[in-house]
């Protein structure tokens, strides 16, 4: 086998960094809250903030259709119950898809609780809830969505947390065919957030605080009806496609297994009573698999 030339080992290199390494100028866009949200550092730190009159979040400029998705985020800090940080992919209209991570905030020494949900056709109700097993806001952690057409798999710091897979041939709909944007937003759910509404805002701790950095996307990006990575462009032929057909192997799986063992706190294929007529079809599969 030929020796690749080092000056094209360091094209490959640079335009895989190209294709991936994000900067909030260029990626983002601010769309509500006017000044409680902030590029800094040259794009390479955002912050999103929420005090008593508004909230605020962002959107990325593109659309992708399957890839793999990185954020670091540090949470709120402190008493945060009442607030909401949303981390989600989104596309648009009344049958949209969405693969959603959010952060419910909560009294001081208490976990957050991150909820998780998959929309597909505009239909839900498929939430799975942890606590996780570091402080969220003491420091930045990875919060990753892999997308392809067999499964979604949620991770955190690398670890899964959730699969949901392609089931569409038991009937089961699958986000397939809607491109969706990366949106994120921080805004105040006292009515429902920490405790079933139960705990409210307080406002003396305000403005809250959210922030995030190295974002990453290995995506297929739509543009003009088409998916990059059905051209033959210079950033898709070097684009890092290993998410492509990503599953989980058997490490993959004990760790999948661990976090659902320890720290689910709720899983809408174990709630009987919600479901009185049965459970949905996909809960009849293995949540391992």
């Amino acid at each position: 086998m030929s020796k690749m030339p080092l000056i094209t080992l360091f094209m490959v290199s640079w335009l895989m960094a190209a294709a991936t390494a994000g900067n909030f100028y260029q990626d983002f866009d601010i769309t509500w809250g006017d000044h409680r949200a902030q590029i800094l550092n040259g794009g390479q730190l955002l912050t999103l903030n929420l005090d008593k009159a508004s909230g605020s979040g962002f959107q990325s400029k593109n659309e992708y259709l399957f890839g793999r998705i990185d954020m670091q985020i540090k949470l709120v800090p402190g008493n945060s119950a009442g607030t909401v940080t949303a981390y989600y992919l989104s596309s648009q209209g009344p049958t949209h898809d969405e693969i959603d991570f959010e952060f419910l905030g909560n009294l001081s020494g208490d976990p957050y609780t991150l909820h998780t949900n998959v929309l597909s056709q505009g239909k839900g109700n498929r939430e799975q809830q942890f606590h996780l097993w570091f402080d969220p806001t003491k420091a930045f952690h990875t919060y990753s969505i892999v997308w392809n057409k067999q499964r979604i798999i949620f991770l955190v710091d690398n670890i899964p947390i959730r699969v949901f897979n392609n089931l569409e041939s038991t009937g089961v709909p699958f986000p397939k065919s809607q491109p969706m944007r990366i949106y994120s937003s921080l805004w105040n759910a006292d009515d429902w957030a920490t405790r079933g509404g139960l705990v409210k805002t307080d406002w003396t701790k305000a403005p809250f605080t959210a922030s995030y950095r190295n974002f990453k996307a290995n995506a297929c990006v739509w543009s003009a009806g088409k998916s990059s990575c059905d051209s033959k462009s210079t950033s898709a032929a070097f684009e890092d496609a290993t998410w492509q057909d990503q599953g989980l192997d058997a490490a993959g799986r004990n760790r999948l297994r661990w976090v659902q063992q320890k720290y689910m706190v709720y899983n809408y294929c174990t709630d009987s009573k919600r479901f009185p007529q049965g459970l949905p079809p996909e809960c009849k599969r293995s949540r391992f698999l």
